[in-house]
């Protein structure tokens, strides 16, 4: 039986990153998963990684961590950064004292408001946009082939083995068992996603974790090219970094008074849409949560997603592709147990792994390696 330093169970972004650092530190690294690739919710996202809008305070400090890295690594691990940075536009009035008002926080370091003026002269696809926040800090890849690309990078410049198809039954301090025999490791870390509760049923079950679901489309290339990545005024009252804002309040009632609005708000509907390498444009998404969530996409939420966008971009082009993926919910962003001596439990309970996880990764495994 080989014995490894450090055992990650799931191949997923988050136990990516972790065997990233752990790799850094000198371990010998090996990552399990039950899937022959990855099919999760790190790959059923925008790749967007999002820093602008994060909680303030340590979630913004890990995002911002986590798209250095991503930044830092594109180029060896064969990852292209699709775009780079994001348009954040005010439809309403309420929403451009959202901007004003975050552009006076430390977070708004770096950004600039744009004019009507200028978003008509630079994103000349937009429609109805009275003012904007352009924020540098935050890129985009394609989670689809950047997963992968990751994984194999780690396997052949930083000597990570992966166990695919492998299913961990038990997790123990000194190793795992699995499906293919007992794996012995001096340090085990659990990144499940929202599928932990049948290695750690107890601890899902204290956190209050359960499952969102979310629907996102893939359209048509438009035929124009989107400088970056861009999001409305519904984001503004869902992103922690705008909604914790005062100004937020006021911006909440007036969608609620309108009842398109509304009814987006509802189906958690908040809009992001960014583009790729081909010119499609993924759109999305939306929120329902639930311990068993249903497989089936809402043909009336994926119409009010398009009417979201309609709202700034004017009719959508045809629908290519259709997908749901569920990601694990609680309060706060993340939970890190310690079930057991050199054993973690590591889950990002707010749909932010891609955008969070590296940050996340390097701080635990520098308090369980010591800080090497």
């Amino acid at each position: 039986m080989s014995r490894h330093d450090v055992a990650i169970v799931g191949a997923g972004i988050v136990g990516l990153a972790h065997a990233l650092f752990a790799a850094r530190a000198g371990a010998r690294v090996v990552v399990i998963d039950r899937d022959a690739a990855a099919n999760g919710a790190s790959i059923r996202n925008f790749g967007f990684v999002t820093v602008t809008g994060q909680e303030a305070g340590a979630v913004w400090r890990m995002a911002r961590r986590s798209a250095e890295i991503w930044a830092d690594i594109a180029a060896p691990a064969g990852i292209a950064i699709e775009q780079r940075g994001l348009l954040l536009t005010a439809q309403r009035p309420e929403a451009e004292r959202v901007i004003d008002a975050f552009l006076a926080t430390d977070m708004g370091a770096d950004c600039r408001r744009l004019s009507s003026t200028q978003v008509a002269r630079d994103w000349p696809m937009l429609t109805g946009v009275a003012s904007a926040l352009f924020s540098p800090h935050d890129l985009r890849i394609e989670s689809r082939t950047a997963i992968p690309a990751l994984a194999h990078w780690l396997e052949t410049a930083h000597g990570v083995t992966f166990r695919r198809g492998v299913q961990v039954r038990t997790v123990h301090a000194g190793g795992v068992e699995t499906s293919h025999g007992p794996v012995a490791a001096d340090r085990v870390i659990v990144c499940p996603g929202d599928d932990g509760a049948a290695l750690f049923p107890t601890l899902f079950a204290d956190a209050g974790i359960t499952r969102c679901t979310l629907q996102m489309v893939r359209l048509a290339g438009p035929g124009w090219r989107l400088p970056g990545a861009v999001m409305s005024d519904l984001s503004m009252v869902r992103y922690a970094g705008y909604a914790a804002l005062p100004e937020a309040d006021a911006l909440h009632a007036r969608l609620m008074e309108e009842p398109r609005a509304a009814a987006a708000l509802a189906d958690g509907i908040h809009l992001i849409v960014v583009q790729g390498a081909d010119g499609s444009l993924i759109v999305g998404d939306s929120h329902h949560y639930g311990p068993s969530p249903l497989p089936f996409a809402n043909a009336a939420v994926e119409a009010r997603i398009l009417d979201a966008y309609a709202a700034l971009f004017g009719a959508p082009p045809p629908v290519l592709e259709r997908w749901t993926g569920t990601y694990a919910a609680a309060a706060g962003h993340s939970i890190v147990r310690a079930p057991m001596p050199d054993v973690r439990l590591v889950v990002v309970t707010s749909g932010t792994g891609a955008s969070t996880a590296f940050g996340l990764a390097e701080q635990v495994i520098d308090d369980m390696m010591g800080g090497t």
